[in-house]
Formats: structure tokens, sequence, C-alpha cells
């Protein structure tokens, strides 16, 4: 997800360099990132090594139709014959099976609509989000050959539910192409706590500039204002966002962004409607950048979205079961 747009306003500039390797380990090990720690220690296969932090560069607001369109024929990009799960409609779960998850219920909001840019005029509308008033949504970003975000996080969330649902868990979508744009980010907060969520999760990938490689999962920050009120949801919200992070890394082998978090992996804000306004506990993920061409490449590998729902499902199972 681009910085710009709904619930994506661009964070204050920050310019810090990484300290050394200890430093960072300290910090990670502290939270979920453990993962992290054995892959950087053992010689990861990434590059970033440390690097200076700098401001996301932002994608525009609403791309246009070209850009965010899926890729020739509709279809996700895909590696090794790796294919989405097939999606079913409407969003609902299906019967939760027994496992380890039974009675806990998981919203996944996958981010943005791929039917958003038929909508501009609907989607750039402003809504109440507790503290201010921002767009309904945007079309999202896109890889510079055009495979669309949000055509990336429904292949993620109906792979996340298909895995989910063996844990034994009820699993519910925020949309799954079966509306004509959105929902509104006021709403897709509402369809968490209407469903009385375990965990949610909103699955993103950013539109940063070329070379900001990495993930990072955003925490609500604590707010009390108009009807926003996170304080509840602050504390397990980071817990959640820890386990997601360190099996990210564990599994995907993908390090923390390079560009936001400090190298942690974790980002809190207090601007996000989708946070601000959630009554349990909620984190988004920004499985990487969509604009870096390293990072596009994973990102329209279907084996290794597999690896990415198969980390994030981790971390909300290790969540859940505590």
């Amino acid at each position: 997800m681009s910085y710009t747009g709904p619930d994506f306003d661009p964070p204050p500039e920050r310019r810090s360099r990484r300290g050394p390797l200890t430093v960072a380990l300290a910090a990670l090990v502290c939270g979920g990132l453990l993962g992290w720690g054995v892959y950087a220690a053992t010689g990861g296969t990434d590059d970033k090594g440390a690097e200076t932090g700098g401001s996301p560069s932002a994608a525009p607001r609403t791309p246009s139709p070209a850009a965010s369109s899926p890729t020739a024929g509709g279809s996700s990009p895909s590696a090794e014959g790796e294919e989405s799960p097939a999606s079913r409609t409407p969003s609902a779960s299906a019967p939760a099976a027994a496992g380890p998850l039974k009675g806990k219920v998981v919203v996944i909001d996958p981010g943005h609509n791929p039917t958003n840019v038929k909508h501009t005029a609907e989607i750039n509308r402003q809504v109440d989000v507790g503290t201010h008033r921002k767009e309904c949504d945007t079309t999202g970003t896109s890889t510079n050959d055009g495979y669309a975000e949000a055509e990336f996080t429904l292949d993620v969330a109906h792979r996340m539910r298909a895995l989910l649902e063996k844990q034994g868990a009820t699993v519910k979508l925020t949309q799954d192409r079966d509306r004509p744009y959105g929902p509104c980010v006021d709403e897709r907060a509402r369809i968490g706590n209407a469903a009385k969520a375990d965990a949610v999760v909103s699955i993103h990938a950013d539109g940063s500039g070329a070379g900001n490689r990495g993930f990072h999962v955003i925490l609500p920050g604590s707010v009390n204002e108009g009807e926003a009120d996170t304080r509840a949801i602050v504390a397990p919200s980071r817990a959640l966002g820890e386990r997601i992070a360190g099996n990210f890394v564990r599994v995907t082998g993908t390090a923390p962004s390079n560009y936001t978090g400090g190298g942690t992996g974790l980002v809190t804000r207090k601007d996000l409607g989708g946070l601000n306004l959630s009554t349990v506990p909620k984190v988004f993920i920004e499985c990487g950048n969509m604009r870096d061409s390293k990072d596009a490449a994973l990102l329209t590998s279907g084996a290794w979205r597999q690896k990415a729902a198969q980390g994030i499902s981790e971390g909300i199972v290790s969540f859940l079961r505590g």
C-alpha cells in the first residue's frame, strides 16, 4: 500500500542510521522477531546490511487504471505452478474444522479492492474515522509491470484462509471481490468488531521508492479521541504483530524494512482509521515494496506468496494459542 490515501498519509520523516548488529538483535529479541535474529546471525541471503532509514517515497494517491489493473487475463502471477486456493462467494468462512483454533474467529482484511479503479468518485469521498476524516479507500499501488496490490492482497488472503481453517478457525474476509468497491476504511474496522474477532490482519504491499525493501507490521498507537479508543487493544495488538513479524521472517526469509521501523519490522501509527476504530486486536502488514524490483520479484511469485500467507498465519496461530 502506498503511504498516500486513506490510512496511509506519510509518517514523519526519519533519518537514522542503523546501529551495530548486536543492538538490532537485542531489540528484535525483546519482541517477537527472534526468527530474524537467527536469520541475520546465520548470514541470511538478503543484501541489506546496515543502511540508513528514510521517509518512504509516496506513490500517487489514485494510480491510473493501467497501473492498477491485474496482469493480462486478470490472473495473479504465480511461480512453479503454485496457484491461489479457489475463492468462495461471498466472503464468509466454511464450517470450522476441528483443530487448535476451534472457536476462534479471524478476520482477514485484503487491502483495497480490484474494482476500486472503476469507482474513483466513490472511494475518494470522505468518511469519519473517529479522530478525523479521510478518503473511503484507494486503488492501492502496483508493481512497475502492473501487478496490482489489490490482486496481491486477495491472493494472500485466500491462502491464509485455507491455512487457518485447517487449524479450526472461523475465517471471514472484509471483501472477496464480491462488491463493486471498498469497503471503506471505517467499515473494514466495523466488520472485525461485529465479528468479535480474536484477531484481525489487514494485508497490504507498499508503494515506496526503489531501493526501499522488506516488510513491516503496523501496530495501533494509544488513541482516545472522538469515536476512536484503542487503549484496550494496544497491548494485544502488539503481541499479535510481534508474533506475525517473527514468523514472517522465519518462513519467508524476508528481512524487516530498511526504510521504516528502525530495522525491527514494527511501526506504531496513530493516524490509521482501520486501526483507530478497531475494538479487537488488529494489525496491518506491508509484505514488501511493489516499486522495488527485487521485492516485486517476490510479491509476484506464487510460491513466495504461499510462504507469506504461511508466515502470517503461523503468527496468528501463535498469538491465539498463547
